[in-house]
């Protein structure tokens, strides 16, 4: 079953269309050569979450934080992860004021996390108990000291960058906090000829200054945009069938309980279901696709199963067992 979209939904997407190929454009100007990087992280951002940008030190992946929120006019705080930082250094924490009368009350000062984009810088060289201190932020928007919620700014987003955790002085993120992350964005290195044009560019004394695109209102009114898309009974059965099938206990695939230890629960298909509306939408369409799952299920996917020992020592890793997924479904 197909469904229609009616008039006014046609026209916003237009306009959309038109916004999100300036933001593009701006983006590309500062990031050179990480197309698929630059849009899997917009995604995430029009689909209201968050993203986790995984690859070694040197690929951009702050500079492309910062250049995102310069580009959609967010107010951005940066915290620098390190073994010693502690939760209160990132929600804030009360102290005690003494007025000239003598009268003693608590104060609430809050944190960097009370940004519209947080950059995580590193999140996996802080000790899980800090990284955990995110988690209800990232997932109800608030925080909760000495019993007092406090709301965030509307929107919030985190981007991480985390180093492979393989790298000595890293701690692997709890799996809690990994399913709050929308989409783990893979940072590759880019090809001989974007770093032949990044290394002109980086090393001529001139530093490209973005321009500013959107602001935090024309943001949520995006990513209200993107949830009024419709989807065809088609892709919604696809996404549902993928997302079960990675499930060990389901036995979709002949040999998935020797492969894959624990799979992707409901936030998984929740996320697909929104990044694939948004991958349309920059695409210009007003419904996603097949095509929009299978571009999709990795970066949803990968940090929401984790592969047994036995997959690990024949070499297959987790974008195999999605890549199998898809041709399951397809």
């Amino acid at each position: 079953m197909t469904v229609e979209p009616d008039r006014d939904v046609i026209k916003d997407v237009d306009q959309a269309v038109t916004l999100l190929a300036r933001v593009r454009e701006e983006v590309g100007r500062v990031i050179l050569g990480q197309e698929r990087v630059v849009d899997e992280t917009l995604i995430t951002l029009l689909a209201g979450g968050h993203a986790l940008l995984v690859g070694v030190p040197g690929l951009a992946k702050t500079r492309l934080a910062e250049t995102l929120g310069v580009v959609l006019g967010l107010g951005q705080k940066r915290v620098q992860f390190t073994p010693d930082l502690m939760p209160a250094d990132i929600l804030g924490s009360e102290v005690l004021d003494e007025a000239s009368s003598g009268r003693q009350s608590f104060r609430f000062v809050p944190g960097p996390v009370f940004a519209q984009l947080l950059m995580a810088d590193e999140i996996n060289r802080a000790s899980p108990r800090t990284q955990a201190a995110l988690l209800q932020a990232m997932q109800e928007r608030r925080v909760t000291i000495a019993g007092q919620d406090h709301l965030l700014p509307r929107p919030f987003h985190v981007l991480a960058t985390q180093n492979p955790i393989e790298q000595e002085g890293t701690y692997p993120l709890p799996e809690a906090q990994l399913d709050r992350f929308l989409l783990q964005v893979d940072v590759d290195y880019p090809s001989a000829e974007a770093e032949r044009r990044m290394m002109i560019a980086t090393t001529s004394g001139a530093d490209t200054v973005p321009a500013r695109v959107l602001d935090g209102g024309e943001l949520m009114r995006l990513q209200e945009l993107v949830r009024r898309l419709p989807v065809g009974e088609q892709v919604v059965d696809t996404i549902l069938a993928m997302v079960r099938a990675g499930r060990p206990e389901n036995r979709a695939l002949g040999d998935i309980e020797e492969l894959v230890a624990w799979g992707p629960g409901p936030r998984a298909s929740q996320a697909l279901m929104l990044a694939v509306r948004v991958r349309a939408l920059m695409d210009g369409r007003i419904a996603p696709s097949f095509e929009d799952v299978a571009a999709l299920a990795a970066p949803v996917l990968r940090h929401r199963m984790a592969v047994t020992f036995a997959a690990r020592a024949d070499g297959i890793g987790v974008d195999e067992i999605v890549a199998r997924l898809c041709r399951h479904v397809g």
